[in-house]
């Protein structure tokens, strides 16, 4: 097998700038433990619910436009589940689609994307819509990675979840308030063992959440998706909690990160993202040059004056860039000025630390 290994020192480009960039984009949320029953009937009324604060509001994909309605959600666990509430804003709240496993973002939907460990690869969605159908699915690599599988046969087994309308359901001929869901996901459908003790306590896990809305149609007073003059379906808004840059919810890298306190609800602590996330950050940037140039030119750089990035221009707190082209693929790889650990993004995106 033969290598060909390129140093280079990273500059402000990546090191500082776009890495930086991104990671603040990021959003954080402190989810409490709780000891209390929840009733899963999509109001959130227990005292549990209370005493946790809701997120960020929901901002549009790409981090630029604020939404036309307002979105928010929040967490809780226990040692069985996680417990998630969100509530939406939407003046008109309808659904058509009753099959489990159709594509339910069709219709208005609240989506949930779950990497546990932080690797961008075999994560989970799952979408529901205001009749409270699912769409749930496993996912090996993200779609940019061509060989990557979605597993649409798997099942969130031992879910619970409910809806609450505000209003009433596809009923075109009053204002609705909105719609909001009560979802309870079971730690055991994430193990990756039979018996696995994966309750992620005082950890973190990445999370993204998305709403799809859609203008509409009424045809005899029932809604569908808005069609332009041409017959083709207006593009949808996608609203999220952590906004990912691109339309694309399929970049994990960008998703929020979510830790999961043993303090109970109705106490305060601080979690602060760990500064070795902006390594992480720089490599999918060098990452992805490196994707776009080998799709350009048939084959990977060997050094990032090779991928348009000059060198010579170095941050202060420099990251040095090992390259790694074989024979099956290629490695990128630097260590941490924060932890010394050292990291490796292979050529489908994984990334692995030491």
């Amino acid at each position: 097998m033969r290598w060909k290994i390129g140093i280079i020192a990273l500059f402000v480009f990546c090191g500082q700038a776009m890495a930086q960039q991104n990671f603040d984009l990021l959003r954080k949320y402190v989810a409490y433990q709780t000891d209390r029953d929840i009733k899963i009937d999509g109001k959130a009324e227990e005292s549990a619910w209370q005493e946790v604060p809701f997120s960020q509001d929901f901002i549009d994909i790409e981090g630029k436009v604020k939404p036309k309605y307002k979105t928010q959600m929040k967490m809780i666990w226990d040692e069985q589940y996680l417990y998630i509430y969100a509530k939406m804003e939407e003046p008109h709240v309808w659904a058509t689609l009753k099959q489990k496993d159709t594509v339910i973002f069709y219709n208005n939907d609240f989506e949930v994307f779950i990497d546990p460990d932080n690797d961008t690869h075999n994560y989970y969605e799952m979408e529901f819509n205001a009749l409270n159908t699912l769409w749930d699915l496993f996912i090996t690599k993200p779609y940019r990675e061509k060989d990557g599988q979605i597993a649409v046969d798997w099942n969130m087994s031992n879910y619970k979840s409910a809806i609450h309308v505000d209003g009433t359901l596809n009923n075109s001929t009053d204002i609705d308030k909105g719609w909001s869901i009560e979802i309870a996901l079971p730690w055991s459908a994430f193990r990756t063992a039979y018996l696995q003790d994966n309750v992620p306590r005082n950890k973190f896990w990445r999370m993204g959440y998305s709403r799809v809305n859609w203008e509409f149609d009424l045809t005899d007073g029932r809604y569908s998706r808005k069609k332009d003059k041409n017959g083709k379906f207006l593009h949808e808004y996608n609203w999220v909690w952590s906004p990912t840059g691109v339309v694309n919810m399929h970049e994990p890298e960008m998703w929020g990160y979510v830790f999961f306190s043993t303090a109970k609800t109705g106490e305060h602590i601080a979690f602060e993202i760990p500064e070795d996330e902006k390594v992480r950050l720089a490599l999918y940037q060098v990452f992805k040059k490196q994707k776009a140039y080998q799709a350009k030119n048939g084959k990977a750089a060997n050094s990032l004056n090779e991928l348009g990035i000059d060198s010579k221009k170095i941050g202060k707190d420099r990251l040095v860039f090992q390259f790694e082209n074989h024979l099956t693929g290629w490695n990128i790889r630097t260590t941490s000025p924060y932890s010394k650990k050292t990291y490796t993004i292979k050529e489908d995106g994984k990334i692995i630390s030491q």
